[in-house]
């Protein structure tokens, strides 16, 4: 019970300092977005939960599933994760080796993450995708998640200020007019925003699930789509987030 209450006051806490409420990000960040020949065929992949732009981390216990589809197949990556910490919370990292061209879409699924400050559990479905070697089919397929972004711009090899587009599913079908948080990974902490409102922008989908924004600066950005789930734990609410990630490169 002490620390449950503790948990409740931090949470609160950070709200009321925050002045908006955070935002949580599932996070599953590669070291690269697109490997040609001459580049390291080996990718390192990090998996956290986090308030990305704050740089404000969370306990990520290991989640129920992590997985690579590629070339057609599924792979179970699970078992390859190793403890690590990300600013200065638990998280989870691998290293994949790329033998052949393709295109590859490495996902997660959390444990359920019990938010007091919300009174409800968080299950963010995480992905983002690798291309290798040229070959760039696939990179609109889906996954099969419980609730999915489905890019319909190429999810790499983005300029910063291109518009991306993607369709938000829940159970394979189009959310209409679902709302999608989106937050910039600021890793070195040198970006600010201008106010508390600017940290997690927010846009709405249309009737057909689709929504688009444009990256004003370079880096990893998150599109978070979160719906309430059809199933309870512990008779309380199940916020599940479709997550992607994607990366800008500035015009050089």
């Amino acid at each position: 019970m002490k620390n449950l209450f503790i948990s409740i006051i931090m949470s609160l806490f950070l709200i009321i300092s925050a002045g908006v409420a955070l935002a949580h990000f599932g996070m599953l960040i590669p070291s690269d977005s697109m490997v040609m020949q001459s580049d390291n065929r080996t990718i390192k992949l990090t998996l956290s939960f986090s308030h990305p732009f704050e740089g404000q981390g969370m306990h990520l216990v290991k989640p129920a599933d992590f997985g690579v589809m590629a070339n057609g197949k599924n792979a179970d990556l699970l078992k390859t994760l190793k403890k690590t910490t990300v600013m200065g919370h638990t998280a989870w990292e691998t290293s994949y080796k790329i033998k052949r061209p393709g295109v590859y879409m490495f996902y997660m699924e959390p444990k359920p993450y019990w938010e007091p400050a919300e009174d409800c559990y968080i299950v963010h479905y995480t992905k983002t995708v690798v291309t290798a070697f040229g070959d760039d089919e696939g990179w609109d397929k889906e996954i099969g998640l419980k609730t999915e972004i489905v890019p319909l711009s190429k999810p790499y090899g983005l300029y910063t200020g291109n518009v991306f587009q993607g369709i938000v599913k829940m159970h394979g079908k189009p959310v209409p007019f679902g709302e999608v948080e989106v937050e910039y990974y600021n890793k070195d902490r040198k970006a600010q925003a201008p106010a508390d409102y600017m940290v997690t922008q927010t846009i709405k989908a249309d009737a057909n699930g689709v929504f688009t924004y444009s990256a004003p600066k370079a880096g990893w950005w998150g599109f978070a789509a979160l719906n309430t789930s059809d199933k309870k734990i512990k008779g309380k609410d199940v916020e599940i987030g479709a997550v992607l990630w994607v990366r800008f490169h500035d015009w050089k």
